[in-house]
């Protein structure tokens, strides 16, 4: 047998790489559920592991299902690795790294012990479910957020800006108005930590005006974070009412890159020119 009919076939990993990168086949849908199943088993192992009772009756049962399913993850991974068109760019994506760090926590937990709880950490892994079952229009509603939030990030900025130089002031002056009555509000620093509570009604309640003018001021700051709270959300509203009237946010991902492109119609990737 001749070293070039070792070689895998042209189109073997072609195969391989729809089936486990994409979800336009039977079974590459097949491949993905099953996938799912063994992250959520997983993941429940390693819960009823934290729980004394069920680790100290099946101990020697959970450890021996913990490496079978790192087994297979590895398994997994190494074909990832070898269908992928440009390993290197797998490996490095936000899915790579992410599978990677699903099966090093056993490893470095035999080796090293400590880290076996870190494998809870696959339940990531989750975020295909939208490729999965074509969940579109979810993928496209989170898109439109994000880029929403990015277009509107320096506003924010600003926003917080200012309401970090609030709670300041706020906070100071309940600090006057309180120095001297009430033990709770020590130092400005405290009084500012109180009138972020307040103006995000959390209010903890460790620290409480007991003065009429500081519950008054206190009434009014409370009112006050229910619209302070509104701003950032009518900021993105009106970024994502925008991105809405514009064209449809549409999300492809390019087996070369492994990166998302917002263009429908696109032919070529714009990050790496690869053919989509």
């Amino acid at each position: 047998m001749t070293n070039e009919s070792l070689k895998p076939k042209p189109g073997l990993k072609k195969k391989f790489y729809r089936v486990i990168f994409l979800a336009d086949t039977h079974a590459g849908k097949f491949f993905d559920t099953m996938l799912l199943l063994a992250i959520l088993t997983s993941v429940a192992i390693v819960m009823m592991e934290s729980v004394q009772e069920l680790e100290v009756k099946y101990h020697q049962v959970l450890h021996i299902l913990e490496w079978v399913f790192t087994v297979l993850f590895t398994i997994e991974y190494i074909f990832r690795v070898w269908c992928s068109p440009r390993p290197q760019k797998y490996m490095l994506s936000f899915y790579g790294i992410i599978d990677l760090l699903c099966i090093v926590p056993t490893y470095l937990e035999f080796l090293l012990g400590g880290a076996h709880y870190l494998i809870t950490i696959r339940i990531l892994r989750l975020l295909r479910i939208f490729r999965i079952f074509k969940l579109v229009p979810f993928l496209h509603e989170g898109k439109q957020l994000t880029l929403a939030l990015q277009r509107s990030r320096r506003k924010i900025a600003v926003f917080f800006f200012f309401i970090l130089l609030l709670t300041i002031v706020l906070g100071s002056i309940m600090y006057v108005i309180e120095t001297g009555h009430n033990s709770g509000f020590t130092s400005i620093p405290v009084s500012i930590y109180w009138a972020v509570v307040t103006l995000t009604t959390v209010g903890y309640g460790d620290i409480a005006p007991v003065t009429p003018l500081g519950q008054a001021f206190s009434a009014i700051i409370m009112i006050m974070g229910y619209a302070i709270i509104a701003v950032p959300t009518g900021i993105v509203t009106v970024e994502m009412s925008r991105i809405r009237a514009g064209a449809s946010v549409a999300v492809r991902n390019c087996p070369n890159c492994h990166k998302d492109t917002f263009d429908d119609d696109a032919e070529y990737c714009k990050y790496c020119g690869h053919h989509l």
